[in-house]
């Protein structure tokens, strides 16, 4: 493996949520993918959705970055990776370029990536100029890739924000403002990119916006990590994952972890699918399974196949909205009823943030694992808890426990512990 590899990059920030971080991102992916350039996106933080939109965009998985729930090593190994096969990478941030610890200025500074930041616009205009100029000020360690005005509302808008900038801040380019390119949203974020019907013509019409004249981003050397021995403890099993519109939160290096474990992926749809595939281990991951409660009412033989399969020992991992759809009840609604307890969607949001659960290991050793909480469930059950989620203010979600099944709010990220990830899928 090379010792640096050498990539154009940067980072989408903004100062809040709502500027428009995702679709200008997907805007500039293909703007640069339409010229032939190899592009790769990267979402900071654990977010599962806005990736999905960043895939249609680059036509490639996109992977998470997050220094809490991910760690340095990782970011470090997917960077570098990622360099060497692509001429351009882009990160999607979150939230506002400061918010969280770690936040994604974090990220930018400490692998060296130029900021780009989107600021939306709209009802205003030099005053951008100020916002970039407190932004970068704040920090002034971070190399500055410019400024992508969004939502202006005509080319005389985007030239009054474009000359106020102080010399030192590039100006990338402007889109204006189309109603026909927002993103629809919900209680989770953004839908689903399978759920637009005409994502991939919206992302087109946006890079459109951005004009022949768009630069690329500064070129950046990516150092290797040190090479990660992974034991193949899954090898010769098949795990069965589960895949359709209510449950779909995956990350894609859980799949390639289980897959350097020794690991077969095969995917079902408990939507649809009439009869549970053969496996020796089963993932439910989160997803939104509460806007399909008489689907799943109705597939009984999804039920009585995932009962038998708990029934034989088979390991189970629930996650989330994958946890909700083996209850008893989901809004008053019948499930698929292999565990006990009952469980609402409340209008609050009831569980957010990065969180490492820690579970018992033999004899005096923990062991732990990064997760991610995002959710608007509230579970009543009487399970017992066997390890139990910590995040910065202190207990967080529990992991529940019955016979072969795993259950938590937690979305774990299995790279981070690559042996405990294992265990999920063992008898």
């Amino acid at each position: 493996m090379q010792k640096t590899s050498r990539c154009h990059a940067m980072l989408m920030a903004a100062p809040a949520s709502g500027q428009g971080k995702t679709m200008t991102t997907a805007a500039l992916a293909r703007a640069y993918k339409n010229r032939g350039l190899r592009v790769h996106a990267f979402k900071c933080g654990p977010d599962f959705i806005d990736g999905m939109i960043l895939q249609v965009a680059t036509g490639k998985p996109v992977y998470n970055l997050d220094l809490g729930m991910c760690g340095e090593a990782d970011a470090q190994r997917l960077l570098h990776q990622a360099a060497q096969e692509n001429d351009v990478i882009l990160l999607e941030g979150v939230m506002g370029l400061y918010d969280g610890t770690p936040s994604c200025a974090d990220i930018a500074e400490r692998f060296g990536i130029p900021v780009a930041l989107v600021l939306n616009a709209k009802a205003m205009a030099q005053t951008c100029a100020a916002v970039a100029y407190g932004l970068y000020g704040f920090r002034p360690a971070l190399k500055r890739a410019g400024v992508i005005a969004n939502q202006v509302g005509s080319d005389g808008h985007a030239n009054m924000i474009k000359e106020a900038l102080p010399a030192d801040i590039p100006w990338l380019g402007a889109m204006k403002h189309d109603a026909q390119l927002s993103l629809p949203e919900r209680h989770l974020g953004l839908h689903l990119a399978q759920e637009i019907a005409d994502i991939d013509l919206r992302i087109e019409a946006a890079a459109q916006l951005l004009g022949p004249d768009l630069p690329l981003p500064p070129a950046v050397d990516f150092t290797a990590p040190e090479k990660q021995d992974i034991p193949p403890l899954l090898q010769g099993k098949t795990i069965a994952v589960a895949k359709d519109a209510a449950f779909c939160f995956t990350y894609q290096a859980n799949l390639d972890l289980l897959q350097a474990l020794g690991a077969d992926i095969s995917f079902f749809s408990p939507l649809h699918d009439t009869q549970l595939p053969a496996a020796d281990a089963y993932w439910l991951p989160g997803g939104y399974p509460e806007l399909h409660l008489q689907q799943l009412k109705d597939n009984t033989a999804m039920r009585d196949g995932l009962q038998a399969a708990a029934d034989t020992g088979t390991p189970i991992l629930a996650e989330c909205g994958g946890m909700l759809a083996l209850g008893e009840t989901l809004n008053g609604q019948p499930v698929f009823g292999l565990l006990p307890g009952s469980a609402e969607i409340q209008p609050k949001l009831q569980g957010l943030g990065t969180q490492h659960a820690t579970f018992p290991a033999a004899g005096a050793d923990t062991t732990t694992i990064g997760a991610h909480t995002f959710h608007y469930g509230r579970f009543e059950t009487n399970l017992p808890v066997i390890a139990q989620g910590k995040g910065k203010y202190g207990a967080g979600e529990p992991v529940y426990k019955q016979g072969s099944i795993t259950a938590s709010f937690l979305h774990f990220y299995f790279p981070s512990n690559p042996a405990l990830a294992a265990q999920f899928f063992l008898p």
